[in-house]
């Protein structure tokens, strides 16, 4: 190491030695136990041990000083921040002095492809509710951009959480989609990370907007609509989310002839005749239709004798066929139809 750039084992008055790049890494390795170094160095490609090599060979002496300040700034490296997220912009920087530029132009174009891809694949084990609540607050053009990359059934899985008019909007704009430049991408793949991805990851539990309409499903009508009401005067987005998540008795319209015949199949008879006092004749009819024929027969008469039960138990029978019906549409064994309204949309 040439004189200017190291310190004196004398204690003279010379000028405190700065390491920089390639002779970092050649230093912190001739400073491990032989057999780490020999680990870590199988991790280099041909090029970047040559150029270790060199840059050691040319090293010479290095002081305790410089050594032990060297140690202490990779440490503190480690220590700062809490958790390591790594991005393309750090890696850059990390091989930048390691790596000539025309290689690390090379090596990161490789490496922004690999991780956009892995990031979708990664984005499917991300909850599709966290992915509607982030595309609900989005642009149209930037929710459709995010699904045209996902696979289709996570795509549509998602789409059928946001709110009908938003959902064709996001339709139309992946039909018109055109090629996107690679800076966008670029800015796309960072939000997604810090929004969907990281922020998944610390949050495993409900969110709260599942969790305020797990409390709405719980309440009668009355109560239920004063509620949405008021958020839709005041929160009007936070609203279609958690509209979104509602499934009540009379969303039993919404499903299917085959998906009512899978859920009363294992709908005891009584719950169904009290859950039906005071229903709709559409929605009596819809459900004995469903019903399989022997505890229809059994039904039909316990309706007819004119007998009435307790509004609390009749709540609390419809309330159980809707939990019934959400988890098997959040198990996949049955799905939700187009309302009528969304199929005039």
């Amino acid at each position: 190491m040439a004189a200017a750039e190291r310190r004196s084992s004398r204690g003279e008055d010379t000028e405190q030695v700065v390491l920089t790049g390639p002779k970092k890494v050649a230093a912190l390795l001739l400073s491990m136990d032989k057999r780490i170094a020999s680990r870590i160095l199988k991790h280099f490609d041909e090029d970047d041990i040559k150029l270790i090599a060199q840059t050691a060979t040319d090293l010479g002496a290095v002081t305790k000083e410089t050594l032990d300040a060297l140690i202490e700034e990779f440490a503190n490296h480690l220590r700062t921040g809490g958790d390591l997220v790594a991005t393309a912009h750090e890696v850059e920087a990390l091989l930048s002095g390691v790596v000539p530029p025309e290689q690390i132009a090379e090596i990161m174009t490789q490496v922004r492809s690999k991780s956009l891809q892995s990031i979708w694949i990664k984005l499917g084990e991300v909850p599709e509710l966290s992915t509607a609540q982030y595309l609900a607050k989005e642009h149209p053009q930037v929710s459709a951009l995010v699904l045209s990359r996902t696979p289709p059934a996570y795509a549509a899985a998602s789409l059928k959480m946001l709110p009908g008019p938003l959902r064709n909007e996001i339709m139309r704009r992946m039909l018109a989609l055109k090629i996107v430049l690679e800076r966008p991408i670029q800015i796309l793949e960072g939000a997604v990370k810090e929004e969907l991805l990281y922020k998944s990851a610390k949050n495993t539990g409900p969110t709260i907007h599942a969790r305020l309409a797990d409390i709405i499903n719980k309440m009668d009508r009355k109560q239920m609509d004063e509620i949405l009401s008021d958020l839709d005067e005041h929160r009007p987005k936070e609203a279609e989310l958690v509209r979104s998540l509602l499934f009540t008795f009379d969303d039993l319209l919404r499903l299917s002839q085959p998906a009512l015949v899978t859920l009363f199949d294992g709908v005891p008879a009584d719950r169904t005749i009290t859950a039906l006092f005071g229903a709709e004749p559409r929605m009596i009819d819809l459900i004995l239709e469903a019903t399989p024929a022997r505890a229809r027969r059994m039904i039909e008469q316990e309706l007819a004798t004119g007998k009435k039960a307790s509004a609390r138990e009749i709540q609390k029978a419809r309330r159980a066929i809707a939990d019934a019906a959400m988890e098997m549409i959040e198990k996949g064994i049955i799905e939700i139809g187009a309302s009528e309204e969304e199929g005039m949309e």
